[in-house]
């Protein structure tokens, strides 16, 4: 008969609540937490601020559940004791101004390469029987290079090209003409023999 009684007390506190004098005596006796002296059930009354907090926390672990949580991080497993470092993406320099207020003369342009023509008795035998003529050349001219600017100083093509650098550090070009070229005429025309 204990549960009856327990809702006759409930009703009681319902209707006191309906009058506005005895709505602060309500709060005050319903915030404290009353046992009845038959039964175990206590009656909680649950204000706004902690309603909205639990309700904040509630929507939190909602949030995690849907995202995932993100607190545990997969790491990639090595299985070798070397690391290499992976390639990224190097783009090319794009300077807001140039760093050199004028760009760099070509300094081994060809009055630099070919200093001067040989006019020994050996060269000469190369003109004379080989359509060879000899030059002395800049030490860091390469053979496309010489053929370069004989044709552009003679207007002569060149066949092959054979380069030596003699004892005393010159480097020496054996420069052989096509045929159509005659190896004396250009040697007239530039003034060796």
């Amino acid at each position: 008969m204990a549960p009856k009684k327990d809702t006759k007390e409930t009703s009681a506190s319902t209707k006191k609540k309906d009058t506005p004098a005895a709505s602060t005596t309500a709060t005050a006796s319903a915030k404290k937490t009353t046992k009845p002296t038959g039964s175990s059930t206590t009656t909680k009354v649950v204000t706004k601020e902690r309603k909205e907090k639990v309700q904040s926390k509630a929507l939190k672990a909602k949030q995690r559940v849907v995202r995932g949580n993100k607190l545990t991080r997969n790491r990639k497993i090595h299985t070798k004791p070397t690391f290499r470092r992976p390639f990224t993406l190097r783009l090319k320099r794009q300077p807001k101004y140039p760093r050199r207020s004028a760009p760099k003369r070509n300094r081994l342009d060809h009055f630099a390469i070919v200093k001067y023509p040989l006019t020994t008795e050996s060269a000469m035998k190369k003109i004379e029987d080989n359509n060879t003529l000899v030059f002395i050349v800049n030490i860091r001219a390469n053979k496309p290079l010489i053929k370069q600017a004989v044709k552009k100083m003679y207007d002569v093509e060149a066949e092959t090209i054979n380069t030596l650098i003699r004892p005393d550090g010159e480097k020496k070009a054996y420069v052989r003409l096509k045929a159509d070229h005659d190896a004396l005429d250009v040697a007239n025309r530039i003034g060796i023999i």
